[in-house]
């Protein structure tokens, strides 16, 4: 047997296959589940106004530690709404839980996570300086609004879940004018779950919602996040919702509450059905 033989045949082709393979990754993550296309109603929104609301904790470590990989929202999470909500005619600003830069998770905005926003987002100087100076969530005007969409990230399992100033805002936004669809995706779920009536009942208590699940968050194998969604929504007496897959990373879910008033989704495949959902809500209402 030649050895140098096979090598030099068998290599050129070994490497050619993994080319292949490379190149029909994306392809073959959405086939399986990620970043699925939406194909439901469609509805427009003229001269409304959105906002989006992220995390500011940009590293993934042990709670109460700052050292550790970079994280922040996920990348498809804050993209996919801000272009739904603009394509339907509204006026999108961007906040955070402390405002200025926003983290960005870099591994969703890497070959073959990224998504078609996401490479719209870096090419799209004006939404790049709403990301780098977002409003602070203490300074929002929330009577502004017709809808209110958290996005999630790891970085939201540090800071949406015990931000005071966040679920006041979700507070006011409930008995807002306007009365806003308040939505989110992921664990921006979390911001949902201090928000309080004036009876001073949890807002979601009672709700359909969805969020992350327990055995997405096991599946990935991350330890160190301080809430996990499907775990705090249960704990604040949510009916939690949520689909599942032979890895839930490739599951997607949407749940409207009875009342339409909350629109979750329960990872970063949902955040597209979860955007068009708000949008299709707000523009029955005016129709009715």
């Amino acid at each position: 047997m030649d050895i140098k033989k096979i090598l030099k045949v068998g290599l050129p082709f070994i490497a050619g296959t993994l080319a292949v393979i490379a190149i029909a990754l994306p392809t073959i993550l959405h086939n399986a589940g990620l970043h699925p296309e939406y194909t439901g109603e469609v509805s427009k929104y003229p001269g409304g106004k959105a906002l989006i609301i992220t995390t500011s904790h940009g590293v993934l470590s042990e709670p109460g530690l700052d050292v550790g990989p970079a994280t922040g929202v996920a990348a498809s999470e804050m993209t996919h709404p801000y272009y739904v909500f603009q394509e339907a005619g509204m006026d999108v600003d961007v906040a955070s839980i402390q405002g200025g830069s926003i983290p960005i998770d870099p591994q969703t905005l890497s070959y073959p996570i990224i998504t078609d926003h996401d490479k719209r987002f870096l090419e799209d100087s004006i939404f790049q300086a709403k990301a780098s100076n977002s409003i602070a969530v203490r300074d929002v005007d929330i009577s502004k609004y017709d809808v209110i969409f958290l996005a999630g990230g790891w970085g939201a399992a540090y800071d949406m879940g015990n931000s005071e100033e966040l679920a006041a805002l979700i507070s006011a936004a409930y008995y807002s004018p306007k009365a806003p669809v308040v939505a989110s995706v992921c664990h921006g779920a979390l911001g949902l779950i201090g928000a309080k009536d004036n009876d001073g009942k949890l807002l979601i208590e009672g709700r359909r919602a969805t969020g992350v699940t327990d055995k997405q968050v096991k599946e990935l194998g991350i330890k160190v996040t301080p809430m996990h969604p499907e775990t705090e929504l249960r704990k604040a007496g949510a009916v939690f919702e949520s689909a599942t897959a032979f890895r839930d990373i490739f599951a997607t879910w949407v749940t409207v509450d009875d009342e339409q008033r909350f629109v979750t989704g329960q990872n970063q495949n949902s955040g597209l059905e979860a955007a068009y959902t708000s949008v299709n809500i707000l523009a029955q209402r005016k129709i009715q």
